[in-house]
């Protein structure tokens, strides 16, 4: 079933028949919704460390990191407005990018060139397959913010 308010760059919120999962109370910022399925991150939930507690990561300033989701919790996702800093980055949506350069984010936070604003660094994905996620927004386990 096609849902034309589900797109990369909306945002979703789940509902209260998520309470007691991971999604309880979570906002989703989709950046991939096609026909291979979704991908989104959680943007409302801290992670319990930061990017210089992890031992790759020491050598840069503390800066937060966010728990984006149950999937592929070994890998940091980086999403950002700052093309101009951070090169090789994919356009999720009108001035919003996602990956890029990792050794230039780590400049720019290094450096003050970026803030928290700007970006936001997530260990974690949330995916759905194929109808999936059309399926939770129809049953009302989540809802379409824009």
């Amino acid at each position: 079933m096609i849902n034309n308010n589900l797109y990369a760059g909306v945002c979703i919120k789940s509902t209260a028949a998520l309470i007691g999962s991971f999604f309880e109370d979570t906002k989703i910022h989709i950046v991939e919704h096609n026909e291979e399925g979704s991908t989104g991150f959680v943007t409302n939930r801290p992670f319990e460390k930061s990017l210089n507690d992890l031992i790759e990561f020491n050598h840069c300033k503390p800066f937060p990191l966010m728990d984006g989701g149950p999937v592929d919790r070994d890998h940091i996702y980086v999403l950002h407005k700052r093309p101009d800093l951070i090169g090789g980055g994919k356009q999720v949506s009108n001035g919003l990018y996602l990956g890029g350069n990792m050794d230039q984010v780590i400049e720019a936070i290094n450096t003050n060139a970026i803030n928290r604003t700007e970006i936001q660094l997530f260990i974690g994905y949330c995916g759905w397959d194929p109808g999936e996620l059309e399926e939770e927004v129809d049953e009302g386990s989540c809802a379409i913010l824009n």
